[in-house]
C-alpha cells in the first residue's frame, strides 16, 4: 500500500521527550515499512523518519492562516500523488477539500472528539470514504452515534523495554506523567504516605501548573518522596522496571495513557482509578488493579505480590505492541480500500 500519514506541525517525529501521538506515528511508520508498504509523512520539518517527509508550511495548529496553508498543501500532495489511504492524526480541517474524494480517509482521535465537527465532515465526505478511530473504546463510543468509528489502541515500544522479574522489598511506587491536577500526582503522594512506601515522581511540569506544584507537590518532597523531572525511554526503562507499581490516580477521563502500556512492558503492574480508558487497559487482577478510590489503591498495594510480572509483560506483548496495532490499522486500511473500489 501507498500510505499517507499526517500529524500536527508543532512536534517532530519522533519527539525528544513529550509527544505521545508523535511516538505512535513513529512506531507505525517503522512497522509499515517493515511490512513492505510505502509511507509518506506530513509533519514538522525537524522530523527524522525513514520514509518520505513532507514538511507542513504552517507551524501552528491553532492559527487559522496556518490551517489554510496546511489544508492547501495536503490537497496538492494528494492530487499529485497516488495514495491508497490517508490516515490523519492532525487536524480534521486539513482534509476538508479531500472529503468529496473517493480515497479512503481515516481520522484518529487521541482526545475527546468534537462531535459537531465530525458530523459536518461526514456530511461533506463521499459516503463510506471517511471513518474514525478512537485510541480506546471510551473515545470511539462517543463518535459512533454520528460516524463510523473503530477502537484501535495505542501502543508502547515494548521491544525497547526490559521486563524485571522481581523487585526488592523496598521497591518504590512510581508516578509518571505531566505534573498537573488532572493526572493526580498529589494523590500519588497521599497513597505513598498512607501505605508507607517510597514514591518517585517523574514527568514534565507545564508552566501553567507551577502554582499547583508549589502547593500540592513541592512541600511534600523529601528523602522518601522525590521528583526527578522528565525522563527519556532509557530512563523510563530503569524507573518503571524497578518500581513495585505505577500509580495512575487520574482525575479525568484519560483517553488512553501510553504510560500504562510502558509500565506493563517493564512487567510493572498499574494501579489506576476507573476513569476513561483505565478499565480497558488494565486487566483487573492480571496487569494491575482498577481502584475505586485512595483507600482501595492503598489496600491493593498489599495484593501486588499475587500478580506475575512476567504475565504483565506477556499481556503488553499481546495487546500493546507496534506490530499488533499496526496490524489492526492495516486491516482497516484494506477494508476501506476494498470498499472504495466497489
Amino acid at each position: 500500500m501507498n500510505i499517507l500519514l499526517t500529524v500536527d506541525p508543532e512536534i517532530p517525529v519522533p519527539p525528544g521527550l513529550y509527544g505521545g501521538i508523535e511516538r505512535i506515528v513513529d512506531g507505525l511508520i517503522n512497522a509499515y515499512l517493515e511490512a513492505g508498504h510505502n509511507v509518506t509523512l506530513c509533519a514538522n520539518k525537524e522530523s527524522k523518519v525513514p520514509c518520505r517527509l513532507v514538511a507542513w508550511p504552517g507551524q501552528k495548529s491553532q492559527q487559522w492562516s496556518d490551517t489554510l496553508k496546511n489544508m492547501a498543501a495536503l490537497t496538492g500532495l494528494v492530487m499529485k500523488g497516488r495514495f491508497d489511504v490517508i490516515h490523519s492524526y492532525s487536524r480534521l480541517a486539513y482534509m476538508t477539500a479531500l472529503f468529496p474524494m473517493r480515497i479512503p480517509k481515516i481520522m484518529s482521535y487521541q482526545r475527546e472528539p468534537s462531535l459537531g465537527q465530525i458530523g459536518k465532515a461526514v456530511k461533506l465526505a463521499k459516503k463510506g470514504s471517511l471513518v474514525f478511530t478512537g485510541c480506546s473504546g471510551y473515545i470511539a463510543s462517543q463518535i459512533q452515534p454520528v460516524a463510523e468509528a473503530y477502537t484501535i489502541y495505542n501502543f508502547a515500544p515494548v521491544r525497547r523495554y526490559t521486563a524485571t522479574a522481581e523487585v526488592g522489598a523496598d521497591a518504590p511506587l512510581v508516578f509518571l506523567g505531566r505534573l498537573e491536577y488532572i493526572k493526580g500526582p498529589h494523590i500519588a503522594i497521599e497513597v505513598a504516605k498512607s501505605s508507607g512506601r517510597r514514591l518517585v515522581i517523574a514527568g514534565n511540569l507545564p508552566p501553567e501548573a507551577q502554582g499547583y506544584f508549589d502547593e500540592k507537590i513541592g512541600p511534600y518532597l523529601d528523602d522518601r518522596i522525590t521528583y526527578i523531572g522528565p525522563v527519556n525511554d532509557e530512563q523510563k526503562n530503569t524507573l518503571l522496571g524497578q518500581a513495585l507499581a505505577m500509580l495512575m490516580p487520574i482525575q479525568w477521563n484519560e483517553p488512553f495513557g501510553i504510560v500504562m502500556a510502558e509500565a506493563m512492558a517493564c512487567g510493572t503492574p498499574v494501579l489506576g482509578f476507573p476513569y476513561g480508558s483505565v478499565p480497558e487497559v488494565v486487566d483487573n487482577g492480571v496487569t494491575g488493579f482498577v481502584c475505586a478510590d485512595v483507600r482501595e489503591m492503598v489496600a491493593r498495594i498489599g495484593d501486588l505480590g499475587a500478580i506475575s510480572r512476567a504475565g504483565v509483560r506477556k499481556m503488553a506483548e499481546q495487546r500493546f505492541t507496534d506490530k499488533v496495532i499496526a496490524g489492526d490499522y492495516l486491516a482497516l486500511y484494506e477494508k476501506l480500500i476494498s470498499r472504495s473500489a466497489k
